[in-house]
């Protein structure tokens, strides 16, 4: 199929394993800039229930199957395929308004969240198909009865129905976790924009990556879908507040209790400093800050800043510096090259758009851009969704409504002043819980006041200044390692946050039991769980050889003073406790002189290590380092060394082993415990 044909086309939904159309003709979706016919879209006739049976019983199997590594392989593949088709997605993408900045935040800022799980899913969680969450409650004195709470990917699906600002981003900052979380996912995205999305998931599809039944898609309507969710399932939502509470008031989602995620309207702040006056960096970083937010996308981000905050006496050199700088903008047709803003989505956002500045007008004026009368470079000004910035300000913003109310989703921001950091931080909360607030300061005294009053109330915020001006990521960009949502208005959803993300598809259990069926269930040793010793040290064994539950019982060395002020000596570290006699005794901890905690561990290595080259390939690290038993001069070590995880890496000739390291002295009293990680080929030469 030729997507980049010139005639508008019948959007497809991929759902049970094909490519079907809507029963209807549908409704047309229009180029934003140009009003011409880019295609229709509809899904009457598709049965939703089969639809969410098909991920249930095909895709789920398929990705709890596969470990977490594996996933993230799946997903790395994924997105240097998409990567390698980005310039088609860019040529239909100024269909939907976007200029080539906003094109790249959409598709390869979708892409890069995409390889940035696959990246943590390999560096951060287990080659395994279950994950640990918190350490071993020990549940009796003689270690025969533990608890282990674990993370299992919910076995139905993730529903994702997104928002038309961003139809490539929206649907893969969702999609990743979820996929790394082994649950498959259907995405719908909002009509205006799905075929933009439609195209991409077309390519997914064709590279055959995903198992069957991990991604459908849904062009139109979700008809009936809702009725059919049940417990194991998860429903997300961006979009209107109002339409997001109908959602997640549907009875099947209430009977069952299911998993509901809303992103919804946003009245994000920013906040000037009183530091910032006209003429400091700061001030010129917050203006340029305010109208990029104002211009990027049209304003159609749900971070975009609605609410500009400044100190009252900056308020009318920040209103001129705005129109200033919003005045230069190009606004046009995104295919010309050199337009710095398109248009909104739609004719029918453009009025939404309108009618909420109206609103707003109930307590602001208009003192910068003509909402009527957009002034273009290129493109139809009366066929196209074209709208100039529009500047308000509010004078009295302490007992005024609309604009802690009201969000026009377009290039729409409010200037209202305060008077002091207080003043600023109960302005930005009347916005009832947002994304992302930033506050630009200088100042750390009036970055704490107000980061730490604005926090409760926002799911980011951000600090501007000129230390971070070249390296800053902005106020309106969601990154794959930072959590996206935000409470109240805004919806009380979190997404994104790295790893906290995909746990968001898991369910957590607390597994009671003897250790050695825990240590069976979760693929860890722990300590009551079955050891094995045998004549070979587990340092010569290959992964192939090696198990869980290996375990070395090491020969002892006793330490001395000799030892003590030896490695004080060669060190440099020189401190009372481990030098002076009486100045230790004097220490409600020791008895006297104590040998260091890295002396400790340096012997502990030297009783345990195997000396000859491989299988082990090196030390990488060291974990929960603590110690606890003081060890004196006269005192004897003694090591036990267990295989705790395997990881085996894939693509690599090599894996880590997590060993658990405990060093106990001739009472038998634990001095020191931690875990030892190396690298371990995975089999002998």
């Amino acid at each position: 199929m030729n997507i980049m044909a010139s005639q508008p086309r019948r959007l497809e939904s991929y759902v049970g394993g094909a490519w079907v159309a809507g029963a209807k003709e549908g409704m047309s979706l229009l180029d934003a800039s140009t009003g011409a016919p880019v295609a229709s879209i509809d899904s009457s006739g598709i049965d939703f229930k089969q639809t969410l049976a098909h991920g249930r019983d095909k895709g789920g199997p398929a990705l709890r199957s596969m470990s977490f590594h594996e996933r993230a392989a799946m997903l790395k593949a994924l997105g240097q395929a998409l990567l390698e088709r980005k310039e088609e997605f860019y040529a239909l993408s100024t269909a939907t308004g976007a200029t080539r900045a906003d094109s790249w935040v959409d598709i390869e800022g979708g892409i890069g969240t995409l390889l940035s799980y696959a990246s943590k899913g390999r560096r951060e969680l287990p080659n395994a198909r279950v994950l640990l969450d918190g350490d071993v409650e020990q549940l009796s004195k003689d270690q025969s009865f533990s608890a282990q709470h674990i993370l299992s990917p919910l076995q139905g699906v993730a529903v994702h129905i997104n928002a038309f600002n961003f139809p490539c981003w929206g649907m893969l900052e969702k999609v990743a976790p979820t996929l790394l979380a082994g649950v498959p996912t259907i995405v719908k995205p909002a009509s205006q924009t799905a075929y933009l999305t439609e195209l991409m998931v077309r390519r997914i599809i064709e590279t055959g990556l995903l198992p069957e039944g991990a991604l459908q898609l849904v062009c139109g309507s979700v008809g009936d879908l809702l009725d059919h969710v049940e417990g194991q399932d998860v429903v997300t939502f961006t979009g209107s507040a109002a339409t997001g509470r109908r959602l997640k008031m549907h009875k099947a989602i209430i009977e069952n209790s299911v998993r509901f995620t809303m992103e919804a309207d946003s009245l994000n702040a920013a906040v000037l400093g009183l530091d910032a006056a006209p003429g400091t960096e700061e001030f010129d970083l917050f203006v340029k800050e305010v109208a990029r937010e104002m211009t990027v996308k049209a304003g159609q981000k749900c971070t975009a800043i609605r609410r500009v905050i400044a100190p009252r006496a900056y308020s009318e050199a920040l209103i001129g510096a705005l129109n200033d700088r919003l005045g230069k903008t190009a606004i046009g047709n995104p295919s010309d090259e050199t337009v710095r803003m398109g248009p909104l989505a739609s004719l029918d956002q453009r009025e939404e758009v309108r009618a909420r500045i109206r609103d707003l007008s109930a307590d602001a004026e208009i003192v910068g851009g003509d909402p009527d009368n957009p002034s273009i470079m290129s493109g139809d000004a009366s066929a196209g969704a074209f709208l100039n910035p529009v500047l308000l300000y509010c004078d009295k913003p302490g007992s005024a409504r609309a604009v802690h109310d009201v969000e026009a989703f377009g290039p729409v921001s409010t200037v209202m002043p305060y008077d002091t950091a207080e003043e600023a931080v109960d302005l930005a909360r009347r916005g009832k819980g947002s994304l992302v607030a930033s506050v630009f300061t200088n100042d750390p005294q009036f970055a704490e006041d107000v980061v730490l009053g604005l926090a409760p109330f926002h799911g980011r915020v951000m600090i501007g200044n000129r230390a971070s001006a070249k390296s800053s990521t902005g106020h309106g960009s969601p990154l794959p390692g930072l959590v996206h949502g935000g409470p109240g208005r805004a919806g009380g959803g979190e997404e994104l946050g790295g790893i906290r993300g995909v746990k968001h598809y898991m369910q957590r259990t607390a597994v009671q039991g003897t250790p050695r069926l825990l240590s069976a269930v979760t693929g860890r040793w722990m300590d009551g769980a079955d050891a094995r010793t045998d004549s070979e040290h587990p340092f010569r064994k290959s992964l192939a050889e090696l198990r869980i539950g290996d375990q070395l019982i090491t020969a002892t060395r006793t330490v001395t003073l000799d030892d003590i002020e030896h490695f004080a000596s060669f060190t440099g570290d020189t401190f009372y406790a481990h030098m002076d006699e009486e100045a230790a005794k004097a220490n409600p901890f020791f008895e006297g002189r104590v040998a260091h905690g890295y002396l400790i561990v340096s012997f502990a290595a030297g009783l345990f290590v195997d000396p000859a080259p491989g299988p082990v390939l090196a030390n990488y690290g060291v974990d929960n380092l603590r110690f606890l038993t003081p060890v004196n001069p006269g005192d004897t070590l003694e090591v036990q060394l267990t295989c705790k995880e395997i990881n085996p890496r894939i693509n690599a000739e090599h894996g880590e082993v997590r060993w658990d390291c405990k060093v106990t002295n001739q009472l038998d009293a634990v001095v020191a415990q931690y875990d030892v990680l190396t690298m371990v080929a995975k089999t002998r030469e």
